[in-house]
């Protein structure tokens, strides 16, 4: 989304936005999903229906659970506050 200047005011190159992500992921642990999460992303949607974007949202939390991770850095905050009894919001 950052290299889209309809979503981003000041939209970035794409070889910027990929040496942004190479930082990132040499800084912190890339979760991958596999069957362990999908079965956690789906209790959590039967316990709290989740559609489209909130899906999503879900995935990631579910992720993160069934890895054993508690803290999320993220700039939507406000996307994961649903989930505040779980994890642990850390704000970009």
């Amino acid at each position: 989304m950052i290299t889209r200047p309809q979503t981003w005011p000041v939209a970035i190159t794409l070889e910027e936005a990929l040496d942004d992500v190479s930082r990132l992921t040499d800084s912190f642990e890339i979760l991958e999903d596999g069957p362990r999460g999908d079965r956690v992303s789906d209790g959590l949607c039967r316990e709290s229906p989740r559609t489209g974007g909130r899906f999503h949202d879900a995935s990631f939390v579910a992720t993160m659970l069934a890895r054993g991770e508690r803290r999320l850095l993220t700039f939507n905050a406000g996307d994961f506050r649903r989930y505040g009894d779980r994890i642990e919001l850390v704000d970009g």
